[in-house]
């Protein structure tokens, strides 16, 4: 098995766990270069805000898109529009990345600006 594939076996089975809960999920997906957050609704059928480093009104506030501060920026924007389509709790949806580095920094930083998980 490939990094990738080992990779989205893990998020699979994440993914499955939180159909269960039945709550809208945080996704995060990283790049080297950039990295995105959607907030999914409980179906799994639609978006409910996104956000990422190539967003216009982010991408003047910071030089680098994989880096740990362009990460906070993103947390720190899809906690803002999650708030404003009305969702306070969600469930955190890694894709299979280790909690660490940037994808920390999001999850940090999406929490300290309301979002609960």
């Amino acid at each position: 098995m490939t990094k990738n594939q080992k990779r989205l076996r893990r998020a699979r089975r994440t993914r499955y766990k939180i159909r269960e809960l039945h709550q809208p999920r945080l996704t995060v997906h990283r790049t080297p270069r950039h990295i995105y957050a959607q907030v999914i609704d409980a179906d799994g059928q639609k978006v409910l805000a996104a956000a990422s480093t190539l967003d216009r009104e982010l991408r003047t506030g910071i030089k680098n898109g994989g880096n740990i501060a362009a990460a906070e920026k993103v947390g720190q924007s899809i906690a803002e529009k999650a708030k404003k389509a009305g969702v306070g709790n969600v469930v955190f949806d890694r894709s299979g990345f280790k909690y660490h580095g940037r994808v920390k920094a999001l999850a940090d930083a999406a929490r300290e600006h309301g979002l609960e998980f």
